[in-house]
């Protein structure tokens, strides 16, 4: 099987925060000309929204096709799962998200009957002055002053807002209450789910609820609730190669985000264990590997998987990718800052990394 870089449909959500960032400020083509985008769905084998291959010998097959039938060449050596196990996403934050959280592992599993929960991390790809993120508790307030914050929509009183800019990273926990915007539009890496609950007191697509559901909806986040962590934004950790700069933006169990600022040509060298997203947010960029070359062209993603072998990264002049993966912490993140010099508190700070 000669493998190559895998390109998937765009599965689109229109919920009531997004406008038209995706299509105006990132330029991605290929969307309707009018109405809300609120989320592309970049990389996804999520129940019905798996991706539909669009190009090479695997074109017009799902996404979940080949994780099936070629976990070890696709996503890595030994690997087994039930879905390809990262989701990523544009989000168009125009407007602010619902205060809302996401499911752990254990609760996936014990009440919604799902594999897994959704800890997720943000990468801001575009912030206006003065735009802020909410997330994670300021202190250990009682189930009943969280409620009645939530009723009076007072998050400020209990949660904590940061400031964020373009190139920050926010890794997020399931469990962790939280939200973004507006005036923000976000790459978000994420577990392989969907499940969510919501504080507000309208649905996604900003219908009101009734009283009885509303409150239902904040009883249910604060069984949820986890307030071991409050997320922060980081500027990320860079190491220099030649004349590029390649920054390990977040990292944790599932999943690790790096932002590659490419002003010459970049191998990203074979991982038979692991494969590899990209997604571009800068100008095209060439793709040459074992069988062949791709082009990658702004705000368009795809996989290299894990047999594909090395690939050389070829930028006209300068390129900017955001590259995703389910790490091996110790060979794939921890050994390689530890030998550019940073400390064990810095490489923590990236998120969920067990130094030990």
């Amino acid at each position: 099987m000669n493998w190559y870089p895998i390109k998937l449909t765009t599965h689109i959500r229109k919920y009531a925060f997004g406008e038209r960032a995706i299509a105006d400020k990132l330029g991605k083509q290929g969307l309707p000309t009018e109405g809300i985008i609120a989320e592309t769905w970049e990389i996804s084998d999520y129940q019905d929204t798996t991706g539909t291959i669009v190009n090479g010998a695997f074109a017009g097959r799902t996404l979940h096709d080949l994780v099936l039938e070629y976990p070890n060449e696709l996503v890595g050596s030994g690997w087994r799962g039930p879905h390809f196990p990262i989701l990523e996403k544009f989000l168009d934050a125009s407007h602010m998200l619902p205060v809302h959280l996401h499911a752990d592992d254990e609760i996936a599993k014990r009440v919604y009957n799902e594999p897994n929960g959704k800890t997720e991390a943000w990468h801001i790809v575009w912030a206006a002055l003065g735009a802020t993120v909410l997330a994670g508790l300021k202190a250990d307030f009682s189930r009943k002053q969280l409620f009645d914050a939530f009723v009076a929509q007072d998050y400020d009183s209990v949660m904590v807002r940061h400031l964020i800019q373009t190139g920050d990273t926010v890794y997020v926990p399931a469990g962790i209450i939280h939200s973004f915007g507006p005036d923000a539009l976000v790459f978000e890496v994420q577990q392989t789910s969907d499940l969510g609950n919501s504080v507000m007191p309208t649905d996604l697509y900003g219908k009101p609820l009734s009283q009885e559901k509303w409150y239902e909806n904040i009883n249910t986040v604060l069984d949820e609730l986890r307030s071991h962590y409050q997320p922060y934004p980081n500027s990320g950790l860079e190491i220099q190669q030649g004349a590029n700069r390649r920054i390990f933006c977040c990292a944790g169990p599932y999943f690790a985000l790096e932002r590659l600022l490419l002003s010459e040509p970049f191998t990203e060298p074979s991982h038979p264990h692991r494969c590899i997203t990209l997604t571009n947010v800068g100008d095209p960029v060439q793709l040459e590997f074992a069988e062949g070359t791709e082009t990658l062209e702004r705000a368009e993603s795809c996989i290299l998987p894990a047999s594909i072998g090395e690939v050389r990264i070829i930028p006209d002049k300068s390129a900017t990718l955001i590259a995703g993966y389910v790490p091996d912490l110790q060979h794939d993140v921890i050994a390689a800052l530890r030998a550019a010099g940073y400390e064990e508190e810095q490489i923590q700070g990236l998120g969920d990394v067990d130094m030990s």
